[in-house]
C-alpha cells in the first residue's frame, strides 16, 4: 500500500492541526509590529510590564472597595501605591524593549480605574455624599476630564513631545485628591464627619484637578530621566534626603509636592505669556 503521508510537503505534515473555531474559548492576541523596516505579526503578550499594570489596576480597584467601607486612608494610600506601579509599568517596557500596542492600551485602560474613577468614588464617598447635586456633579467632572484626557493623550502619542504632557497627568492629579482625603483623615476629618465648607471646597478641588487635566498647558514629564546612565554621586544623596523628608509626614509632603506640580503649569503658562507681550 502506498503511504499517502508521502506525497504531503515536509512543511505541511509537520505544522499542528488548528483546532475548530468553535472549540477555541479565547482567541490569541496579535499585533503588528515593525522589524527592520518590515511589518510583522506577532502573537502572544509580554508578561512582565503588564503584570505591574494589573497590579496598578489592583490597586485602583482596591481603593474603590477600601472607600465604600470607609477605610479612606487605606484607599488614598492605595491610589498612591497604584501611581508607583503605573510609572514602572513604562519604564519596565522601556528597559526590557517589551513595548507593544496591547500594554499601551491596557496601561490606559488601568489609568482610569485607577486615577479616574477610584480618586472621584474615593472623594465622593468621604465627603461629597452630602453635597447632593453639588457633589456627584464635581466627581462626574473628575471622571469625565479623565477619560478626555486619556483619550486626547491615546491619539496624540506619536506626534507628541515626549518630554512634556499637554495637560495634568491623571496620576497626578490623583495624588492631588488622594493626597486631600489623606492629609485630611490624619487631623481627624473622617467619613460622616467632614465639615460644610471643607466638603465644598474638597468639591470645588476636585472639579479644578479634573480641568487641569484637561487644559492645554505644557507639564514637565520627566521621561527624558535616564535611569540607566551614569550620575555624580551627590544625586545619590539627595535621592536619600528626598525619601528621609517626605517619611516625615508623607500625606502632608506628597500633597504639597503634586499640588505644587499642577500648578506649576498654568504657572509657567501665564508667564510665556507675560513675557511675549
Amino acid at each position: 500500500m502506498r503511504d499517502v503521508s508521502a506525497d504531503k510537503p515536509e512543511s505541511a505534515a509537520e505544522q499542528p492541526e488548528t483546532p475548530p473555531e468553535s472549540l477555541i474559548l479565547i482567541d490569541e492576541h496579535e499585533e503588528e509590529v515593525s522589524v527592520d523596516g518590515k511589518t510583522i505579526r506577532r502573537r502572544g503578550i509580554y508578561l512582565l510590564p503588564n503584570l505591574f499594570t494589573t497590579a496598578a489596576l489592583f490597586s485602583g480597584y482596591y481603593a474603590v472597595i477600601a472607600g465604600i467601607n470607609g477605610k479612606f486612608e487605606a484607599a488614598a494610600i492605595a491610589i498612591f501605591v497604584a501611581m508607583i506601579l503605573d510609572g514602572l509599568d513604562g519604564r519596565v517596557a522601556r528597559l526590557t524593549n517589551t513595548q507593544s500596542k496591547f500594554g499601551a492600551e491596557y496601561d490606559s485602560l488601568a489609568d482610569m480605574v485607577s486615577f479616574g474613577a477610584a480618586p472621584a468614588l474615593v472623594m465622593f464617598s468621604w465627603a461629597l455624599s452630602d453635597l447632593g447635586k453639588f457633589g456627584w456633579t464635581c466627581s462626574f467632572i473628575y471622571v469625565a476630564c479623565a477619560a478626555l484626557r486619556l483619550a486626547r493623550f491615546n491619539t496624540q502619542i506619536d506626534t507628541a513631545d515626549k518630554n512634556y504632557f499637554s495637560g495634568l497627568a491623571s496620576p497626578a492629579a490623583a495624588a492631588v485628591v488622594a493626597g486631600t482625603i489623606w492629609v485630611c483623615h490624619d487631623i481627624g476629618y473622617v467619613g460622616n464627619g467632614v465639615p460644610f465648607e471643607l466638603a465644598v471646597i474638597a468639591g470645588l478641588m476636585t472639579a479644578i484637578a479634573g480641568f487641569l487635566m484637561i487644559l492645554n498647558v505644557p507639564y514637565h514629564s520627566f521621561k527624558g530621566l535616564d535611569l540607566r546612565g551614569r550620575v555624580p554621586f551627590v544625586v545619590m544623596i539627595l535621592v536619600v534626603l528626598g525619601f528621609g523628608l517626605v517619611m516625615l509626614d508623607p500625606a502632608k509632603i506628597l500633597l504639597a509636592g503634586f499640588v505644587l506640580y499642577a500648578l506649576s503649569g498654568p504657572a509657567t503658562k501665564i508667564w510665556t505669556m507675560l513675557r511675549e507681550k
